[in-house]
């Protein structure tokens, strides 16, 4: 049986959570509240965050390890919110994406206003092959996953992050706000 192109898994992880967040499905409940909303007129308030990640920690040597590079794209949503996806090439080196949503906590430490976190949860595709076990509950290359971070406002547009990769690394990175 032929391998499905790994982009088209996936778009299909993509696909879903656009429509598990469709407002057709329940009227009062989305995954991505304001998604869909304009910029106020005049509001020069960032709508959206670029991440990117030139380096991953993994906790433990293994010889299979490739670098790892992130680039993810979210909208920034009412209450903190946020919703995106996460193209990168994972510790094996193959293609992988996550598709997610999330919730920031801006001014966590009153005495550190610049330090916030956040969590995102999604689907993550891209583990395949002999590398299926390398993350948990994993069928055909699709897994949930959860992902928390703590970061540090340099301005109000850009920051550093740290992100917690379950057992396996930390993932270091840095956003602009636009």
């Amino acid at each position: 049986m032929p391998r499905t192109f790994p982009l088209s898994r996936a778009l299909s992880a993509l696909a879903l959570l656009a429509t598990l967040s469709s407002p057709v499905l329940a009227s009062d409940w989305s995954l991505c509240p304001g998604l869909n909303e304009p910029a106020a007129e005049g509001s020069t308030e960032p709508r959206y965050e670029a991440f990117l990640s030139p380096y991953t920690h993994h906790w433990q040597h293994d010889d299979e390890h490739r670098p790892v590079f992130a680039a993810s794209l979210s909208r920034l949503l009412p209450d903190d919110r946020l919703c995106g996806i996460s193209l990168f090439r994972n510790s094996f080196g193959q293609p992988s994406a996550y598709a997610f949503v999330g919730k920031s906590w801006p001014g966590l430490i009153p005495r550190y206003p610049k330090v916030y976190a956040s969590v995102t949860a999604g689907i993550l595709y891209g583990y395949v092959g002999k590398y299926e076990r390398k993350v948990p509950m994993n069928v055909s290359g699709f897994s949930p996953a959860i992902i928390p971070a703590i970061g540090y406002r340099l301005t109000p547009r850009s920051a550093v992050e740290v992100q917690i990769l379950g057992t396996a690394a930390i993932m270091v990175g840095t956003s602009w706000r636009f």
